[in-house]
């Protein structure tokens, strides 16, 4: 396989017609390498449109997901991130690079090894993986410029929310399956927050995800 070729092919049939157009971003999928970044079983679907297994069940974002969240929370190089799931280290790595720090929480011990491995391995110094489950935010470091969370949720946690600086961006994948949002939500002031629904999609559920309870009063 040519692998510059497929990912030049991933770019250009992918990921530009979903429209994302951000001349950073298209430029770092060149410099953070993903297939360093995927299990040495699927080296062959690095640039697949497709959601990659990852050990414990887990999987990566499919890619055009992962670009196009990197493009609309427009992140700068002084600010904090924190990512839910760090799954095999590959958005950590691209959120390195636009920003100032990553604190990546995973809850499974086995990624959490896996994300650090890659990301020392690509010289990302820059995010530092902790074990835990985020699914309810994480209090270490907060408030945060931006927080991502990297499979969806069944509903927003409240505690998210309120760990993102005034001015800080929230991207979620929101909702039950087959139909589910991606949003971006700003934090206008105090008590005052922005949704803007950037895509439907439907992706695995993060791991840690609370699920809201059945019982109907």
């Amino acid at each position: 396989m040519n692998i510059e070729q497929a990912r030049f092919n991933m770019i250009e049939q992918q990921i530009r017609p979903w429209d994302v157009l951000d001349a950073e971003v298209l430029e770092l999928l060149h410099v953070v390498k993903r297939e360093n970044f995927v299990p040495a079983a699927h080296k062959a679907l690095a640039f697949a449109d497709i959601e990659i297994p990852l050990p414990g069940g887990e999987s990566m974002l499919a890619p055009k997901i992962e670009a196009r969240l990197l493009q609309d929370l427009q992140l700068k190089k002084h600010e904090t991130v924190l990512q839910i799931g760090a799954g095999s280290g590959y958005l950590a790595a691209l959120l390195a690079h636009k920003g100032r720090q990553v604190t990546a929480v995973e809850v499974s011990p086995e990624l959490k090894a896996l994300a650090e491995k890659n990301l020392a391995d690509n010289g990302v110094t820059n995010v530092t993986v902790e074990l835990g489950n985020g699914a309810q935010g994480w209090t270490s470091g907060a408030p945060f410029d931006v927080i991502v969370v990297s499979g969806s949720l069944p509903v927003l946690p409240e505690a998210l929310l309120q760990q993102l600086k005034v001015g800080g961006r929230l991207a979620v994948i929101i909702g039950n399956a087959p139909a589910m949002k991606a949003q971006l939500i700003t934090r206008t002031g105090e008590a005052g927050y922005d949704t803007r629904t950037l895509f439907e999609t439907n992706v695995k559920a993060l791991a840690s995800a609370v699920a809201p309870s059945q019982f109907k009063f």
